[in-house]
């Protein structure tokens, strides 16, 4: 496996809330669902699975934002409100964390679109797989070994689309 340089650290817009990834992505990720489009304000939502012993926030307080009460807990800054990264309860083992809140984003690409049915019709990644919803559970330990192979990382080439 290359070298993924790890810790990389990241934080919000403001610089309030900072964080430490320690362990690399399992999966990157576009959603292109209507409630990823209006928590970004954008077409999609980026996010990279970290396993949760290699994720950890090392300076401010994340506090929820977007849907409250469910079982999806989105963090931001207390300041400035930006999403910085998503928990799931109960846990599945990973955050979900933005990926355009690294200090170093450059190499980042979305290996898996979702919610493509929902995806506005102008807004394309390149992401080599593609689901109408969700992927099946089925489908994500195949997607990850493939990510592990061929998915973008520091230093590496963008994955191609198939």
């Amino acid at each position: 496996m290359e070298a993924w340089n790890l810790p990389w650290q990241g934080g919000c817009r403001c610089g309030k809330l900072r964080f430490e990834i320690s362990a690399p992505p399992l999966l990157t990720m576009a959603c292109h669902c209507t409630g990823c489009q209006k928590m970004s304000a954008s077409a999609f939502s980026l996010s990279m699975a970290i396993p949760e012993a290699g994720f950890r926030v090392i300076e401010g307080e994340a506090v929820t934002g977007g849907l409250h009460g469910a079982q999806i807990h989105h963090r931001h800054c207390e300041w400035c409100k930006s999403w910085v990264f998503t928990e799931l309860e109960p846990s599945m083992g990973f955050v979900n964390v933005r990926p355009s809140m690294l200090d170093d984003a450059t190499w980042f690409a979305p290996f898996v679109e979702t919610y493509t049915s929902e995806a506005l019709p102008w807004a394309k990644t390149g992401a080599p797989h593609r689901f109408a919803a969700f992927p099946a559970m089925t489908d994500f330990g195949p997607l990850v070994e493939a990510f592990a192979a061929q998915g973008a990382r520091p230093g590496r080439p963008h994955a191609k689309s198939a």
